[in-house]
């Protein structure tokens, strides 16, 4: 590890035979980026950071406010230290300064012989630049390596020692679940140590030792969310530029190699089909269940399950790894809100059956919330947006009964391609009156019922392209008053009364008597149900 330089390095070099460290000498591991003649006192807005500085001294002279400002300016800018010449115009390095760069850990060096700094700069620039291409040479390298690697490695432990190893430092991983292993491993009061101060700042002093320890990190993200943490830590030297690629390589290698081992384990659950789809047509015993959670999520613990049946346009359209991927980030989801999860492709839909793990009466809630965070975010399967439809079952106590939860799951779906009003409704539970529409469609001739009560008001708006239909629903909706009616209708009351006087004589003066306005709402709601229904039929007779 040799690609970058520090203070120490280059008092190793030529010119700086004759040298003393009369300052900060805890600062000399400190990194060196570049070489700089000074002579001038304003220097706080010239210099990037981890300049060495080189100066006669000229333009302090004996002035010693300049040089305090001068020093303080150098500190404030993460100069990497001072190398003064001494003799022409400077003799004497006050106390005051000493204190003010020993307090900082700022190393001021003293030339007690003339040196050509032109020689200094030139020597020294050619090392960095020296040093970066071999640095690029490195890292590329250690890229290559960690791709071979890729190909062979079983677990992701052998990436971190494989850094571990090429850096020579400690290396740590910290999952979301809080889970935090070392390599190499450390004894219990440093693991302690550690953990409180990777929680902090970059770079800070160890406690009780004079040694100053050096952090970097980078978030491992999967799908888009934060997976783990990979960080490097030093307390020999200051971590460099070619310490943070190294640790960028690293921590994309490993990105693809949990992505790999996440997709070969969803894999494997996609094999599991046949079995799944048994239970969901209740086929498996209340034993068989059980031996079946018990191997495949030993530390399921089930307080009942539902099922959700999610359906994507164009389904067809999609790969197996596209649709790979959107069940990772769909598991990765809800389990964060309590739930185990077991999926399969069926009938061009995604159905998973969702294991509950907290409190039964917390469910709904829960995946309330699941649906929202899905829905709302940025997934994109081939550039496409990824909004499903999503019909979520029965909760059911008894996990032999699942079927059940399966088939409400199915007429959820059913309900909500036929009712485009009601696509937030995800839930079998909230579909209500719609259920017994959807219900009576199924096995009666719905049409013709909904005809027997609305037909005069049906006929009336198309001969004469009016709004009773759109008047009778807002009045119903509004419990008959009058103000609230013409207030949502932005029509006047005069007009409302003509309308309702119309209605009156086409569904009689009793429409709004408590069995007959029931009945009507009734149909109003299941001739809404048909028009969505003929719509879609529409629509897929134009697809084919």
């Amino acid at each position: 590890m040799n690609s970058y330089i520090t203070i120490n390095d280059i008092l190793q070099r030529k010119h700086f035979e004759n040298i003393e460290v009369i300052a900060g000498k805890e600062g000399l591991f400190r990194l060196v980026k570049w070489v700089h003649v000074v002579e001038v006192t304003n220097i706080r807005n010239l210099l990037n950071g981890n300049e060495l500085i080189l100066s006669t001294g000229v333009a302090w002279k004996d002035k010693k406010e300049n040089f305090i400002s001068l020093v303080e300016q150098l500190i404030d800018s993460e100069a990497s230290g001072l190398c003064i010449e001494i003799g022409t115009y400077t003799s004497l390095i006050p106390q005051e300064i000493i204190n003010i760069a020993n307090q900082s850990q700022f190393p001021i060096i003293l030339f007690h012989q003339e040196v050509p700094f032109v020689e200094i700069t030139q020597d020294i620039h050619g090392l960095l630049i020296n040093r970066q291409y071999q640095m690029i040479s490195d890292l590329e390298n250690y890229s290559q390596a960690l791709n071979k690697k890729l190909l062979t490695i079983e677990h992701y432990i052998e990436i971190l020692k494989f850094i571990h190893q090429y850096l020579r430092v400690q290396v740590i991983i910290e999952f979301g679940n809080k889970e935090i292993q070392f390599i190499p491993e450390v004894a219990d009061p440093v693991r302690r140590r550690l953990v409180e101060l990777i929680g902090k700042k970059d770079t800070y002093p160890v406690p009780n030792s004079d040694v100053m320890i050096s952090i970097a990190r980078l978030p491992i993200n999967l799908l888009g969310d934060k997976y783990a943490e990979l960080i490097i830590t030093s307390e020999t030297r200051e971590l460099s530029e070619y310490d943070q690629l190294i640790l960028d390589r690293t921590a994309t290698a490993l990105a693809q190699l949990l992505l790999r081992d996440l997709y070969v384990e969803e894999k494997r659950r996609v094999e599991k089909t046949e079995w799944l789809n048994g239970w969901l047509e209740g086929e498996q015993s209340e034993e068989s269940i059980k031996e079946y959670l018990a191997f495949n999520t030993p530390s399921t613990k089930p307080k009942g399950a539902v099922v959700s049946i999610c359906k994507l346009d164009s389904f067809d359209l999609y790969s197996n790894t596209d649709l790979t991927y959107f069940k990772l980030f769909f598991r990765a989801i809800f389990e964060q809100q309590g739930f185990s999860l077991l999926a399969i492709e069926k009938r061009n839909t995604i159905v998973f059956i969702f294991i509950n793990e907290r409190s039964p009466s917390t469910w709904k809630n829960r995946m309330q919330e699941g649906i929202h965070r899905l829905l709302e975010s940025d997934l994109q399967i081939r550039n496409v947006k990824a909004k499903p439809k999503i019909g979520v079952g029965k909760f059911v106590e008894r996990l032999t009964s699942i079927d059940k939860s399966y088939q409400a799951a199915i007429e959820t779906i059913r309900i909500q391609d036929r009712l485009s009003t009601q696509a937030d409704s995800h839930f079998y539970d909230d579909l209500h009156i719609f259920r017994l529409i959807s219900l009576l469609n199924r096995h009666l001739d719905l049409n013709e019922i909904v005809l027997e009560y609305l037909e005069p008001v049906i006929t009336y708006d198309k001969r004469y392209n009016g709004k009773l239909m759109e008047t009778l629903k807002t009045y119903l909706a509004c419990n008959g008053s009058k103000q609230e009616t013409a207030k949502r209708l932005f029509i006047v009351r005069q007009t409302l009364y003509h309308r309702i006087h119309k209605l009156e004589k086409l569904l009689g003066k009793d429409f709004m008597n408590h069995e007959k306005r029931l009945a009507i709402e009734f149909m109003i709601l299941s001739n809404e149900f048909l028009l969505s229904s003929q719509q879609m039929k529409k629509i897929e007779s134009d697809v084919l």
